[in-house]
């Protein structure tokens, strides 16, 4: 079975892969993406938060360090991931009078926006290649936005979105679930936090103080999934510097956390406010039960954000015909 909860095409089937586009120019479009929460599963919005909650299910309760299978495909997207990392170090930052948004930025992003579409193609199957230029658009918006040299949570979305395509061309499969998480995903944001440090990206669409985070969502969600049940950790330990620096290597809430502690100065009761206040929730399945409703609420169903999302063949728009 398929992790976003379809089978693989059968072999040999013809489909009609799309550069994915713009669909939501407008608020009322935003019907079209939420009506996607029922009816057909089929819908963009209903394969992609199948998938985040399917992955959430399959990390509960598990360390970083933990035994995983490591497909090929999966080794493949790291070494995709370790080329993005090469390219940081090669295009140093620039001289400049403003502090934030190095300019260099553009120059290793110009980089990703011409050999994407070869990247993505060794990570697929033979028989699927011809999706790479689809699934290439969801790996180019997730990486921050060139113009303004910002990253915000919709840059994060799109990355899940192009693991989840991989998914649904068969190029990942259900026992990659942990391996999607804590070898890819982790990876990613490693690369991502190497972004935002190196070219001071300015966050997108930060709600300042009021949002979780400034940059990511999805590793909170999950990261909490990890310490359910867990026997001595609870959520209150997380503002503990001696508990973040213990055992971040096992969770990745924690390595948001050890993140964050770096970047920012001051109480953390002031410069990371909603974090504060879910380390006072008592138990980290409410912890998850709660981000996940936010994560909705805050990124999924928020106009500014999903009016940069693209929708092609495999991430569709469009109802499927029964």
């Amino acid at each position: 079975s398929n992790l976003c909860n379809l089978e693989p095409p059968p072999e040999g089937a013809s489909f009609t892969f799309m550069v994915p586009k713009k669909e939501i120019s407008m608020v009322p479009d935003m019907g079209k993406w939420k009506r996607s929460q029922v009816g057909s599963s089929l819908w963009a919005y209903a394969d992609y938060i199948g998938f985040i909650l399917t992955l959430n299910e399959g990390v509960k309760g598990k360390k970083l360090t933990c035994e995983y299978k490591v497909s090929e495909t999966v080794e493949k997207l790291v070494d995709l991931l370790g080329t993005l990392d090469r390219w940081i170090n090669e295009t140093p930052p620039v001289d400049q009078p403003s502090r934030f948004g190095n300019k260099a930025y553009r120059t290793w992003f110009a980089k990703l926006d011409q050999e994407a579409e070869a990247l993505v193609s060794v990570v697929l199957p033979a028989d699927k290649r011809a999706a790479a230029p689809e699934i290439a658009v969801y790996l180019k918006e997730s990486v921050g936005n060139s113009t303004r040299i910002d990253y915000g949570t919709g840059h994060e979305a799109a990355f899940a979105a192009f693991l989840c395509c991989l998914c649904k061309v068969g190029a990942l499969r259900v026992d990659d679930q942990l391996a999607i998480v804590f070898k890819v995903f982790n990876r990613y944001l490693e690369v991502m936090r190497k972004l935002q440090k190196t070219y001071r990206m300015e966050p997108a669409g930060s709600q300042g103080v009021w949002g979780l985070d400034d940059f990511q969502f999805l590793p909170f969600i999950w990261g909490s999934s990890q310490f359910i049940d867990h026997p001595t950790l609870e959520p209150r330990h997380f503002v503990d510097e001696r508990v973040v620096n213990e055992h971040h290597q096992d969770y990745m809430f924690l390595e948001c956390i050890k993140f964050i502690n770096e970047m920012k100065t001051g109480p953390f009761a002031e410069h990371s406010n909603q974090l504060w206040n879910i380390s006072a929730v008592p138990s980290w399945s409410k912890v998850n039960q709660g981000l996940i409703r936010m994560y909705k609420a805050e990124c999924l169903e928020k106009f500014p954000v999903i009016q940069h999302f693209k929708f092609g063949s495999l991430l569709s728009i469009q109802p499927v015909k029964p």
